[in-house]
């Protein structure tokens, strides 16, 4: 089983925002923001902060995937 944040991607897409948008918006860091678009694994109070950032849950931006 994999962690996948494609949903994080096409919500970013659906609100018009960026990456850069999303750093700035949350108060991630550009490294956790690096991790993320690898799909490696990132901290729960990360994924809580983007959440609050975008008025969101978090199975609205990752999902896990069999493989």
């Amino acid at each position: 089983m994999i962690i996948s944040y494609n949903k994080l991607w096409k919500l970013l897409i659906d609100k018009k925002m960026n990456k850069r948008d999303l750093k700035e918006v949350s108060g991630v860091s550009t490294a956790s923001i690096a991790k993320l678009s690898k799909g490696e694994n990132i901290t729960t109070d990360v994924l809580l902060k983007i959440c609050k950032a975008l008025n969101c849950d978090i199975t609205d931006i990752m999902e896990i995937e069999q493989k």
